[in-house]
């Protein structure tokens, strides 16, 4: 049975994506013989806890960084991208994909919702659901996606051909509007986020090592001779709210290093990188509390590797770091799951959901974020599958 729970009068709805697709099996990722629907679940952060109001099949991916979903700033919509699906020559493997669905939300908006019970399940059932407005076309790899804060613009990295695909937004309808080259089409552009007064984008190449700088002028979106060098492999990328800072994870060379977190001037001329601190092996998530002043970084910090791999450990790591300007000291650190991915932050920048694929679990994490500072987790959220993406409207 399908479940809608009522919300507060003031919602803030987080969309994770879920691949079913496959399972990390000792270290190595598989797709499975019998893989079951990508799921979206649609999460209400004002409620205590956090619970999920509704789910439903739509096709996702772990592969690239856990930020393949975007929700308009008016929460009445969200873009979900594919960056692999099942061969349909082979079952065993995976090809690049690229599709971007789009979701109405406004069916779980406040005053639209009944209270109807406190079971989780998919998109058949009695009350309001979310349900898909349309499938469209990026790029192959299809992965990082992001709107800007006007509602008006979307644009997707593509990873597989070193491009990003443009989308033009009028209310709820999107529309394809054309795609730039970032780089060679092994570049391997992973994400792609605005600045604050959206006439730039970043965009991050994880193959070569680079974050370029984009020019926006409504639809047209093009290359500026800017580029920067954060460190090995940047990956996921977030601006902070009213402030000209941008910060950016470095996979690294999955070598078993510690690896880093850098943060960008953007009110520099020219925008520069101006510092970096090490953080763990793999940061995979990041994200910029709604407040501006803590980053939030998951680590898998080994637990993707082999259980005999000397590197192998058996939790991953939740760390916070404190922002103060274009500098950061680690605030708070907490053990978690296994192959964790993405982060989501409550408006009032004290709750975290953090997605651990291995277990199929979103960890719902307290931080206190004043004297004394501290992480705890306080309950979880079961997923269809394993929770590969999280996001909520940006502040």
């Amino acid at each position: 049975a399908a479940c809608v729970c009522a919300q507060t009068a003031q919602a803030q709805l987080a969309v994770s994506v879920n691949d079913g697709k496959v399972k990390l099996i000792d270290g190595k990722i598989e797709v499975q013989k019998n893989p079951q629907p990508d799921t979206v679940a649609i999460i209400d952060l004002r409620a205590s806890p956090p619970r999920i109001l509704a789910q439903i099949e739509v096709p996702g991916s772990v592969f690239g960084p856990p930020v393949s979903v975007a929700i308009s700033p008016k929460e009445d919509f969200a873009l979900v991208t594919s960056a692999r699906r099942i061969d349909p020559a082979d079952a065993t493997r995976q090809i690049p994909d690229d599709r971007v669905t789009v979701i109405d939300l406004t069916p779980l908006k406040p005053g639209l919702l009944k209270r109807l019970g406190s079971a989780v399940g998919v998109s058949k059932g009695p009350g309001p659901m979310p349900k898909v407005l349309a499938t469209l076309q990026a790029g192959l790899g299809a992965s990082g996606v992001s709107i800007n804060r006007a509602g008006t613009l979307a644009l997707v990295a593509n990873r597989d051909e070193g491009t990003v695909s443009i989308f033009a937004i009028s209310g709820s309808t999107v529309t394809p509007a054309g795609k730039v080259t970032v780089g060679g089409e092994k570049s391997g552009p992973s994400h792609v986020v605005f600045a604050l007064d959206g006439r730039h984008a970043f965009v991050t190449r994880d193959a070569d090592h680079r974050i370029v700088v984009l020019s926006v002028d409504r639809t047209k979106v093009e290359v500026t001779k800017r580029e920067m060098a954060a460190g090995l492999r940047p990956y996921a990328i977030d601006v902070a709210p009213r402030s000209a800072v941008a910060v950016v994870s470095n996979l690294g060379a999955g070598l078993g290093d510690a690896d880093t977190i850098s943060v960008i001037d953007l009110k520099a001329d020219p925008q520069r990188v101006v510092s970096t601190v090490t953080v763990g092996q793999s940061p995979q998530g990041l994200k910029i509390s709604p407040d501006g002043k803590f980053v939030a970084v998951t680590l898998a910090n080994g637990t993707d590797r082999p259980a005999n791999s000397p590197l192998y450990n058996n939790s991953g790591l939740l760390q916070v770091w404190a922002r103060n300007g274009t500098q950061l000291t680690k605030a708070a650190e907490l053990p978690i799951g296994k192959w964790c991915q993405g982060i989501a932050w409550s408006r009032n920048s004290r709750t975290l959901l953090v997605q651990c694929m291995v277990e199929q679990e979103i960890s719902v994490i307290r931080f206190t974020g004043l004297t004394g500072r501290s992480l705890q987790k306080i309950s979880s959220i079961k997923t269809k599958g394993g929770p590969a993406a999280i996001r909520t409207a940006e502040p």
